[in-house]
């Protein structure tokens, strides 16, 4: 039911390769699948659009999905990820440079399952990654997934 690619929806490209750097630095030899805006998340999501054909019941593994997008922003899309039962129990977790208190309480209203504030330094930003791709690949046990 589920693959073990990571979907990164960031439209920062130093900061999307920064991200998958960070992957591997962190031993996560996961596919990485970017999308640079909320449109092509959900494109990717649903196999619509320019990823017409792909099998949507192959979920990612997580999502990493920053806030400030463009066509469609992060909350949208988290909204959008929520309402669908296809989608409705895939892990999101926010990773964004806002540090707003009204972002973190959306996000979390909305259903994201953990909310990450872009540390500004090159390895504070690596360290944050790696942990993530850490916990939500390696340690977090999925729906679909077998025990291991």
């Amino acid at each position: 039911m589920t693959d073990a690619t990571i979907l990164l929806v960031e439209d920062n490209p130093d900061d999307a390769l920064l991200t998958m750097r960070a992957l591997t630095q962190g031993n996560i030899g996961n596919d990485v699948v970017h999308a640079r805006d909320g449109v092509e998340a959900l494109d990717y999501l649903f196999g619509t659009g320019g990823y017409a054909g792909r099998r949507p019941e192959d979920l990612p593994v997580v999502m990493l999905l920053d806030l400030k997008l463009p066509r469609l922003d992060g909350l949208d899309v988290l909204r959008r990820v929520r309402a669908d039962e296809r989608t409705k129990l895939l892990p999101v977790v926010i990773l964004t440079s806002s540090r707003e208190e009204q972002d973190l309480m959306a996000g979390y209203r909305l259903g994201a399952n953990s909310y990450v504030v872009k540390p500004v330094e090159f390895t504070g930003f690596v360290d944050a990654v790696r942990e993530l791709g850490l916990y939500w690949v390696v340690l977090n046990r999925r729906i679909g997934a077998s025990p291991g």
